[in-house]
């Protein structure tokens, strides 16, 4: 028995391996070759000439005589690897396939490459074997190239609802009725809930539905065979309508916060002190009018509304969870009207418990002081927060640190050049607005900073406008650090620590989201994306970063944990559908996902109707995808500005 030994602690840790636990390799009897006395004078022989590792003898050039060395040097490899398990031929195989000299002749030829095993049953007991501490989620998850949903029923006839997603756990389904004043929760049936209506459908078929009287029966049906309606639950008040793209599962998805508003009318028109309630309050502008907001908890196993916040004469954005931030039980709300943050507790009975507000103060007791010194004033006067001198508490830390900052280093510099262009910027600073935010954990957030006109909406391209990002202490009220939006530092955090700035705290240690930090394919992707800002005509290395940085702070639980989205199994068009739960342009033609380990073509999806014209030029067709987390089933929806279609994409065989 032979054994490598002292493999370095960090190394072994890496890669799951515990530091008593030897990497071992076993030589058995099988594998010595006993010598055969009889033909020792032949072998000698022989090796007087030994055939070259590759058929590129005869070179002109040193070109062609580096090449062919390459090629002596891979093929050496294949012969010579002694670790089969590790697969280090296949991938050798995979990266430059090996020559083969057909009998008889020497003409060269392309050996086909090696591709590992296809099988379900193979893929289901590497499962069993490789499930211990360190082993990749790919290798455990890769029987999912075979289970996948190949089948499409389109346009299928659904009750008048708008969808919206699977719980975490994947039991249940959530929808918000056509008022957008209810709640509604169906449960998950199965994969295999509407087999008995496929039975008649031939295997070979991909998709169904496409005419408009094709398999009446199976599109009217199916909706009912997937999902069974469990609560309709009467959410908002009179007047607000519940946002279709706003949802935040709690835990395991027993309780789900979604949001409501209503535009706060004209008439009659709300107090000024109601509109600027300190002197960071942002001015209303058209396209960000201002709206009563409210917040609601639901409990979907026992199908009641548990607890509501309302927030009146405010500014929440409420699509994609934009202004909404859930780390665990923590809820963070950012209100840009009067630029402050509220942070919430979810109790385990689902309410909502008060923690603190961030913004004209940063601590309890903060307003307690300020009142004390108001009782010095002349009687009489009114106290109104929007006629303050002062600078509000988050902002006041934000100016301090820039100030620290330019200070240190025109003392270590010995120029007072970064203390003047301080001052020189000061009004710029000053005049910042919260724009932003996401909770990076239940102490530090991650706020972004541009002007007004960006957080009003009026700035036509608010991703290229200045900004600054912040991370704050919300327990001690300090500024960590500060970075523009073409910071390279900030950059490569965002590169190297994607999954923590995403917070990919999933209900299973099976459901995770790849990213550019986690995944090579991701990264490419990311890498390739980033090339083409910097090689654009207008682009550049600063526009590049702007761009990329401008994905930050990301919503929450805005990405899919739907292994048939991971990019380690499965090799798609990430232009047409990607991870990130947001609508995509609808295609003419279907999108194709491929296998990694093999290149083969694995399945395809069919989004809307096929075959329709382009819609006119004043609409833009647009699809959602919505993947169960675990199972081979999806949903897409295919909206235009006058229709709603629907597709079940699942697995048929």
């Amino acid at each position: 028995m032979l054994a490598i030994r002292g493999i370095n602690s960090t190394l072994a840790k890496s890669f799951g391996i515990s530091n008593n636990i030897p990497l071992v390799f076993n030589v058995t009897s099988s594998s010595i070759v006993k010598r055969d006395q009889s033909t020792v004078a032949q072998n000698e022989a022989a090796l007087e000439k030994r055939k070259p590792y590759s058929p590129f003898q005869n070179t002109n050039n040193m070109a062609e005589y580096a090449v062919a060395r390459l090629d002596d040097l891979l093929n050496w490899g294949r012969k010579c690897h002694y670790l089969p398990h590790l697969k280090l031929s296949t991938c050798l195989e995979m990266m430059n396939p090996k020559y083969s000299q057909a009998a008889g002749s020497k003409e060269l030829v392309l050996s086909p490459r090696r591709i590992s095993p296809q099988n379900v049953v193979i893929r289901l007991v590497r499962r069993e074997i490789y499930l211990k501490p360190g082993t990749h989620f790919h290798i455990c998850r890769s029987f999912y190239q075979n289970i996948v949903p190949n089948f499409t029923v389109i346009n299928i006839e659904k009750p008048p609802c708008f969808l919206r997603k699977f719980t975490p756990n994947g039991r249940h389904f959530i929808a918000f009725s056509s008022d957008q004043t209810s709640l509604e929760v169906y449960q998950y049936m199965g994969p295999s809930a509407a087999s008995d209506l496929l039975r008649e459908v031939p295997a070979e078929r991909e998709f169904i539905g496409n005419q408009g009287n094709e398999a009446s029966d199976l599109r009217s049906r199916i909706f009912n065979k997937f999902f069974r309606l469990k609560h309709t639950i009467p959410v908002t008040p009179v007047g607000e309508q519940l946002n279709r793209e706003c949802s935040l599962f709690v835990g395991d998805g027993r309780y789900v916060i979604v949001g409501s508003a209503s535009y706060v009318p004209e008439e009659p028109q709300p107090n000024f002190f109601d509109i600027f309630r300190n002197n960071e309050s942002v001015s209303p502008h058209p396209r960000s009018p201002l709206e009563d907001c409210s917040l609601h908890i639901v409990d979907i196993i026992s199908g009641r509304l548990c607890d509501t916040r309302t927030m009146k004469c405010d500014k929440i954005f409420l699509s994609h969870n934009q202004g909404l931030y859930l780390y665990e039980d923590t809820l963070a709300v950012l209100s840009v009207q009067h630029q402050s943050i509220h942070i919430f507790r979810i109790t385990n009975e689902g309410y909502f418990v008060d923690v603190r507000t961030i913004g004209r103060f940063c601590f309890d007791d903060d307003e307690w002081v300020v009142n004390q010194v108001r009782g010095l004033w002349p009687s009489g006067q009114a106290d109104r927060p929007f006629r303050e001198a002062t600078i509000n508490g988050l902002k006041h830390k934000l100016l301090v640190f820039l100030y620290k900052e330019a200070a240190r280093k025109s003392d270590e510099e010995g120029n007072p050049l970064h203390v003047r262009k301080f001052f020189q910027n000061f009004d710029h600073f000053r005049a910042l607005r919260l724009w932003k935010m996401q909770l990076l954990d239940e102490e530090h957030l991650l706020l972004k900073y541009a002007s007004e006109d960006v957080v009003t909406l009026r700035a036509p391209e608010p991703n290229t406008q200045p900004a600054f990002f912040v991370v704050f202490n919300m327990e001690t009220a300090q500024v960590i650090n500060v970075f523009e939006n073409t910071s390279l530092e900030l950059l490569d955090l965002f590169e190297n620590f994607c999954d923590f700035l995403r917070n990919a705290r999933p209900y299973s240690e099976w459901q995770f989201s790849c990213s550019p930090s986690s995944n090579i394919y991701a990264n490419l992707i990311h890498q390739r994306f980033k090339q083409t800002i910097v090689s654009a005509r207008f682009g550049g290395q600063t526009e590049a970063t702007k761009r990329l940085l401008s994905q930050l702070p990301i919503s929450a639980q805005s990405y899919s944990s739907s292994p048939y989205l991971d990019l380690q199994l499965f090799s798609y068009d990430d232009k047409w559908v990607s991870q990130m739960e947001r609508p995509k342009t609808s295609g003419e033609h279907p999108i194709r996902f491929y296998t990694r380990d093999s290149g083969l073509l694995r399945f395809r999806i069919y989004a809307g109707i096929l075959g329709r014209p382009a819609p006119p030029s004043n609409a833009r067709r647009l699809v959602a995808f919505t993947f169960h987390p675990t199972d081979p089933f999806a949903i897409s929806v295919q909206r235009t500005n006058s229709e709603y279609v629907v597709n079940f994409h699942l697995r048929h065989c």
